[in-house]
């Protein structure tokens, strides 16, 4: 198992997206203050970083981000020795009934162009920026955002064959190295383990959506890190998942919401649907909300919220091409 570099001095540091102070510590460390209220803003707002530049395990440059869309995209392609990459925008209803979403349907010659980035290149709680900066400091040709694995110390984390954390709490999603995917036990299994049996990639919010090519049932009622400062995920949200077809052929899928006569987001069950009727195999529903971004040939494609302002995150999930 590869070991992540982890910090060694702590040092305090305000930026644009946020006011975080960076502690001491390994993979794992916490700062414990006394008092519901100090563990609650220790909890959500100060930044713990665990292991710093991340990316020196791949190769990245620098690309411009254009203006967002504000919902105006209709379809592109991008097509490479390595990637195929067809993004369209879907819109159905009108007034209160309207709906818009994003599908990005992409084939790779090699899995393992399917990547993960950190904000700040940074692995750590509460780390974040917008999911248009990390993709442009990676070159990412599409991205979305991710788990926001940030926001929760559990969880099993591997990213690009890198374990940085190993603690099994829910339904997690492994992208393995052939092109495969599949759900899974995190609480099962092990961040090693899942490495030894050529995993490349995992997200760990959920819940799955699709399972055999079909809507798995009862997602309607599960609920997803209920706990302080979180909402929950159920109801007509916007949305962001990730799906598979075939070995190699993966989905991407984000649907605005919260934006009467533009957009009304979906349910978790009409989330799964949208992937079934893609032919999925199998899918997985991702960080959503304001949270819900696709980043595509340096633009934002999607409109977040109706406004076209992104949310700063933890992580995104994009294709290098």
């Amino acid at each position: 198992m590869t070991t992540p570099t982890v910090p060694d001095e702590r040092r305090d540091a305000r930026r644009v997206h946020t006011r975080r102070a960076v502690l001491t510590g390994g993979l794992g460390g916490l700062l414990a203050i006394g008092g519901g209220t100090a563990w609650a803003l220790d909890r959500f707002v100060i930044e713990h970083v665990e292991a710093t530049n991340t990316s020196t395990i791949e190769s990245s440059t620098v690309t411009s981000v254009d203006e967002a869309t504000n919902g105006a995209f209709t379809s592109d392609t991008y097509t490479s020795d390595t990637a195929t990459i067809t993004v369209t925008k879907h819109t159905s209803g009108s007034g209160n009934d309207a709906l818009a979403w994003f599908v990005a349907d992409i084939t790779v010659s090699d899995a393992t162009i399917v990547r993960s980035a950190f904000a700040d290149d940074e692995f750590g709680e509460n780390i974040i920026a917008y999911p248009s900066t990390i993709a442009a400091q990676v070159g990412a040709v599409l991205a979305l955002n991710g788990d926001y694995y940030g926001f929760r110390d559990t969880g099993i984390v591997i990213r690009n064959g890198v374990a940085y954390r190993d603690k099994g709490a829910r339904q997690g999603l492994a992208f393995r190295a052939d092109g495969s995917m599949r759900l899974y036990d995190e609480t099962t299994t092990t961040a090693a383990k899942l490495l030894a049996d050529g995993v490349w990639n995992t997200l760990s919010f959920g819940p799955g959506l699709v399972s055999d090519g079909a809507v798995i049932s009862g997602i309607d009622d599960v609920e997803i890190d209920t706990n302080v400062g979180n909402h929950s995920v159920q109801g007509t949200q916007p949305r962001t998942g990730v799906g598979v077809i075939a070995d190699n052929h993966f989905l991407f899928v984000v649907v605005d919401g919260r934006s009467t006569g533009y957009s009304r987001g979906v349910t978790m069950s009409e989330f799964a649907k949208l992937f079934v009727d893609l032919g999925a195999t199998v899918a997985y529903n991702l960080d959503g909300g304001g949270s819900s971004t696709m980043v595509f040939n340096g633009t934002l494609v999607n409109n977040p919220l109706g406004r076209g302002q992104e949310r700063g995150t933890s992580d995104i999930l994009y294709v290098a091409g």
